[in-house]
Formats: C-alpha cells, sequence, structure tokens
C-alpha cells in the first residue's frame, strides 16, 4: 500500500505544546461556522486530527497565532472536499462558486443567504490580514486567489479521464494543493518578516517551490487509492505511471526520486543563504528572519508528513466515505 512508502526529510519535527487547546477550539471553530455537521460528519471531521496538522506543521505557534493555522487547515480539507461529488464534474460551475471567495479577497462581503464556506473564509481571511505586512497580504491573496482558481482545472482534468503531462500536472497540482499557502501562514505564526530582495532571491524561491512540491508529492503517493477511486487525475504516481509507461511500482519509485531530488535541492540552497544574506546587506534581525523561514518550511515537511501518514483521512477515507457517493457528509459551499 503507498501508505507504507517512507520518505526521507531530513529536518527537525517537533510539536507545540498548545495542541490540546487548539483541539477544543478548533472544533469550536467549524462548528460555528457551519462547515461541519453533528454526529457522524463531526466525528469524520474530528479524527482528520487538524490541530495535529497545525502543531506539528506550525510547532513555534500557541494560542491565536495556531488557532489560525488550525482552522485554515480546517477551512482547505472541508472545502477541497466539496469537489469530491457532482462539483468536482463540472467545471463551469466549480469556477463560479470559487469565484464567489476569489471576490471575498478583494473586498467583497458574504451576504445574508451565502454558504458556510464563505462565511468561514471571510472570517479566516479578516484574521490572517489583520496587522500583517501589505507585502505579505498582496502575495497571499495571490496564493489563495490560484488555490482557489485551479478547482476548475482539476474538474477538466476528471472529465478527461487521463492524467496530463508533468508540467501541466504540476501547474494545476500547485495550484489545488495550496501548499505555498502554509509557507505563508508560517511566516505569521513566527511573527517574521522577510525583506523583498531576500524573499525573491533565487536561494529563498528555490527552496519554497521545493517545499510546495515535496509536501503534495508525498500526499499524492499517500492518497493514491483515495484520489484514483473517485477519478482524480491530478496526481504525481498517476502522471509517472501515464507519461513513462511503467507499472505502478515503478510509478511510485519514481515519485520517491523526485521528492528526494527536491529535498537535496533544498538543503543545497541552504547552505548558501548566509553568503546570499551578507551580498544583500541584511541587518542582523534581517538575517535571522530568513533563516528561522529556512526552518519554518523544513517544520512545515515534516510536520506534513508525520501528520498525513497517521491520519484517519488517507488510511480509512474509502471506508468512511465511498467512492459511490460524495466525499462528504454536508455540503457546505453553495452553487
Amino acid at each position: 500500500m503507498p501508505q507504507d512508502i517512507e520518505f526521507r526529510l531530513p529536518f527537525p519535527l517537533s510539536v507545540s505544546p498548545d495542541l490540546e487547546g487548539a483541539r477544543q477550539r478548533n472544533l469550536g471553530w467549524v462548528r460555528r461556522m457551519g462547515l461541519v455537521g453533528e454526529g457522524r460528519s463531526l466525528e469524520w471531521f474530528a479524527s482528520w486530527d487538524m490541530p495535529l496538522l497545525a502543531a506539528r506543521g506550525f510547532p513555534y505557534a500557541t494560542g491565536p497565532a495556531l488557532d489560525l493555522c488550525a482552522d485554515a487547515m480546517a477551512f482547505f480539507f472541508v472545502f477541497d472536499d466539496q469537489f469530491d461529488g457532482p462539483l468536482g464534474q463540472d467545471p463551469a460551475r466549480a469556477a463560479a462558486v470559487s469565484q464567489q471567495l476569489i471576490d471575498i479577497l478583494h473586498g467583497s462581503t458574504p451576504g445574508p443567504a451565502a454558504d458556510a464556506c464563505s462565511v468561514a473564509f471571510a472570517e479566516l481571511w479578516a484574521r490572517c490580514i489583520d496587522g500583517a505586512h501589505p507585502g505579505w497580504v498582496a502575495r497571499t491573496a495571490c496564493e489563495w486567489e490560484y488555490y482557489f482558481a485551479t478547482q476548475a482545472h482539476e474538474a477538466i482534468g476528471r472529465l478527461r479521464g487521463t492524467p496530463a503531462d508533468m508540467e501541466t500536472y504540476l501547474q494545476v497540482r500547485r495550484g489545488i494543493a495550496g501548499t505555498d499557502l502554509p509557507l505563508s501562514l508560517g511566516e505569521r505564526a513566527a511573527g517574521i518578516t522577510i525583506p523583498a530582495g531576500a524573499f525573491h532571491s533565487p536561494h529563498l524561491r528555490i527552496m519554497r517551490q521545493a517545499a510546495i512540491d515535496v509536501t503534495f508529492m508525498c500526499n499524492d503517493v499517500y492518497s493514491l487509492e483515495k484520489e484514483e477511486a473517485r477519478g482524480d487525475m491530478d496526481n504525481l504516481v498517476l502522471v509517472l505511471e501515464h507519461t513513462q509507461a511503467c507499472t505502478r511500482e515503478e510509478a511510485i519509485a519514481a515519485a520517491v526520486r523526485e521528492v528526494d531530488a527536491r529535498v537535496e535541492r533544498f538543503r543545497e540552497q541552504t547552505r548558501q543563504i548566509p553568503a546570499m544574506c551578507l551580498h544583500l546587506g541584511l541587518t542582523g534581525p534581517q538575517r535571522t528572519a530568513v533563516a528561522t523561514y529556512a526552518e519554518v518550511m523544513g517544520f512545515w515537511m515534516t510536520g506534513y508528513h508525520a501528520w498525513q501518514t497517521q491520519t484517519r483521512r488517507y488510511t480509512s477515507a474509502l471506508q468512511i466515505v465511498p467512492h459511490t457517493g460524495p466525499g462528504y457528509f454536508d455540503e457546505v459551499l453553495g452553487a
């Protein structure tokens, strides 16, 4: 089974001391926002343990900072599951409902009849930008827009019924995975501001892209059975199997090599950070912020990996929510 595959992620693994508190507060938030109903829906959601993902992915965060990360993770996965049904087979409708959330980024306010996803996202985005650096807000808004907009393109892939080429896969998967957003949330949780000259250096851009890819590529292996059963095409293993005309085992081995290459690239660039900071003339606090950001990315990769290998979302998904029906208990995203 793909869940047995081991990835070599040589970065620190830790957990926030505020995990138990976050668990209680996160359950309260999803219920208050209407994202999750009672009974089996709440039980299934709780079994994913989104606060554990946040506590491992952002182990330096506590209190409101950890809550923001945990609530964002909850929103990601509940929203994503809304497309594991008829909506995910209708690109035009997927684009329309996603546009409603994109509009929130640009000042729209959900009306009285707004669906739970729109209400929850408006509240989440307001917390994200409260006191944030304008540069961070602008960049993160683009990342959310990319995430929402690519839902329609994943739907197109389902209708196509065959995996795309590697480059097309990467363009869609980097969007629907939304794995750039946790890195930006990690900046907020760590309380750092990275100078633009350093953030857009080739070193940090390469590291950031590697961290983004590693996260969803590992996930593609662990969620393979769930996604294949539902007709999802944007999965690394399926793409490699299709484009390289290889066996399932060979495709999984190739996926592991893709991850290994990105991890090594990340480590190579990390070693060059001090020289880059020196060339840019960064101050001591600025150099500390850049070094902290490298740690943020490492914590996210290992934290996500540790969570996804044990969450019931992947180990028990097809037993709880069979692929013969929608991949959710509650419909919380309006037409």
